[in-house]
């Protein structure tokens, strides 16, 4: 048996206590600590860990999500919507939205001023904006847990996280389609078939988080002892995230409607809750860690004026959208001034994505795309806990001396 596996998992962890320790005395969100720390000793800097390192923890990364989903799916609660209605939906719709147009049309104007403005190049720009919608909740959730923030925006927040993925995959759905509409994609599928494959995806995925949170919820009566329900709690992610995976589907989506159907049908989600956060921050440690010994600095020199376009507008976008949303649905003022700013995070479904991309435009410009969302994704990691911990103290919803 290889054991060496164990010494590069304990390797991470202790890279994650120095940093989180350090980040804290510098005032900065943990998980920044545990990026930065990961990106050192990563293959871009020190090279402690190798990427075969790295790949063989792989699944630390998918458990890490799992419980992540779960618990921002536990936020999801029925009476937390018949309180602010559909605002959530509407926000999330409008942010999304904002962040594909606004890079959309940057890019537009960029390639009508170099006269560069070609069907290939739109079709480029339609499928890079597209993923300019998705929001990595991993970050702002590890924000929110460390800082103990509470009030209504961490609350929308939290609702808005949740909602983002499903946004972002029926407008990247929708953009392909009419990508390929536009010419030079797959002559055999059809607009109809690739606007619904993303529709189909997120209606398959939540089914079956449904149905897992039920049989949870279920369980929890039968047995009742906290070492039973850490473990059933356990069992369940661990079964949603491999059947999900292996049918296709969404994990993420699958994980969040699994914790927002527990939430809603049991009233010992809180206990489960509680249990359950004193096993994830190791996980979540070592997700962050890896996350930044992933992440390539060389990348940066390679996104050039396109991938700078994508990494600022794809921010206005969210902001301004976050805030037209709250406006229209007259959300709390310091929801509309405050909230895009928190939404900056972006990783696992816009690498997702874009590997999807690559398979939609021709293998450059996927490679290209492929490029600036890896390059945006370093930067958004590493900016964005800081922005979403700025955001909430000056709400006040965490404490002023943190």
């Amino acid at each position: 048996m290889n054991l060496e596996v164990l010494l590069y998992a304990g390797i991470v962890l202790v890279t994650g206590l120095l940093f989180g320790k350090l980040a804290k005395y510098s005032h900065l969100p943990n998980v920044t600590g545990y990026l930065i720390g990961g990106l050192l000793i990563g293959p871009s800097v020190l090279g402690l860990i190798s990427s075969e390192n790295i790949a063989s923890l792989g699944i630390v990364s998918n458990v890490a999500l799992g419980f992540i989903a779960f618990s921002i799916g536990n936020e999801l609660k029925v009476s937390y919507f018949k309180q602010v209605g559909i605002r959530p939906i509407i926000i999330a719709i409008f942010e999304s939205l904002f962040a594909v147009v606004a890079v959309f049309g940057g890019l537009m104007i960029y390639y009508a001023i170099v006269r560069e403005l070609t069907i290939a190049n739109i079709r480029f720009a339609l499928v890079l904006s597209s993923i300019a919608a998705a929001t990595a909740p991993a970050a702002t959730l590890m924000v929110v847990r460390q800082y103990k923030a509470k009030g209504p925006l961490t609350d929308m927040l939290m609702s808005v996280v949740a909602l983002d993925d499903g946004t972002a995959i029926m407008l990247f759905g929708i953009c392909v389609a009419i990508s390929n509409a536009l010419g030079g994609g797959n002559g055999d599928v059809s607009t109809l078939k690739l606007i619904w494959e993303p529709i189909w995806e997120i209606i398959f995925s939540l089914g079956i988080g449904a149905i897992f949170g039920v049989l949870l919820t279920l369980a929890c009566k039968w047995w009742t002892g906290r070492g039973n329900r850490i473990s059933l709690t356990i069992a369940f992610v661990f079964l949603t995230l491999f059947l999900t995976d292996y049918l296709g589907g969404s994990t993420l989506l699958a994980c969040m409607a699994m914790g927002g159907l527990f939430a809603n049908l049991s009233h010992k989600y809180d206990e489960v809750n509680g249990l359950i956060y004193f096993i994830t921050p190791p996980i979540f440690m070592m997700f962050f860690v890896l996350s930044g010994a992933e992440l390539k600095l060389s990348i940066l020199l390679a996104v050039g004026v396109v991938g700078i376009i994508y990494c600022l507008l794809r921010v206005f976008g969210k902001v301004s959208g976050a805030w037209l949303g709250s406006i229209i649905t007259k959300a709390e003022a310091k929801i509309a001034k405050y909230l895009g700013y928190a939404l900056i995070p972006q990783a696992g479904v816009a690498i997702g994505l874009s590997l999807v991309a690559a398979q939609v435009l021709n293998p450059e410009m996927g490679s290209q795309i492929r490029t600036i969302v890896l390059a945006a994704t370093l930067v958004y990691e590493l900016i964005g806990p800081i922005a979403t911990k700025i955001t909430l103290k000056k709400a006040k919803e965490i404490t002023a001396g943190e």
